[in-house]
């Protein structure tokens, strides 16, 4: 049976299901993440966009794309953060406050040479990106 989470906006009326399990959970330190979601990090659960439905509302989301990689979607009623495609990668950002339930299980730090918040957790920091995802894959210290 595939695991089934839910979230909202802000406001509640755009609803959205993810289903299956992340490729991945974590903290991105970038200056973009960090002006999206006006905090010093954020934290992110990355899904195939198979993976990811608007399951309500889907005439109340905007759309804003910085970059080739980012089409960042938000709530125009309420403005609450829903998600990020990330079409270079093939995967989409549920950002974790989205879906409260699920279990957040961050397993690294990406782009923490920009970081403004240094965490001392235990989890890789990531100079940049993965390598898989076009980055250095360097870690760097706590």
């Amino acid at each position: 049976m595939t695991a089934t989470y839910t979230g909202s906006c802000f406001c509640g009326a755009v609803t959205l299901e993810v289903s299956g399990e992340p490729e991945a959970m974590g903290y991105c330190h970038c200056s973009s993440c960090r002006s999206w979601s006006a905090g010093p990090v954020n934290a992110f659960t990355l899904w195939r966009p198979e993976n990811v439905k608007v399951t309500k509302g889907n005439e109340l989301v905007g759309r804003f794309q910085k970059s080739d990689n980012s089409e960042r979607k938000w709530c125009t009623q309420c403005g609450g953060h829903l998600l990020t495609h990330h079409p270079l990668w093939g995967l989409t950002d549920v950002y974790a406050a989205t879906i409260p339930s699920l279990e957040f299980k961050p397993a690294l730090h990406v782009n923490y040479a920009a970081t403004v918040l240094p965490m001392k957790d235990g989890l890789p920091k990531l100079r940049d990106f993965p390598s898989e995802l076009g980055g250095s894959g360097d870690i760097i210290a706590e």
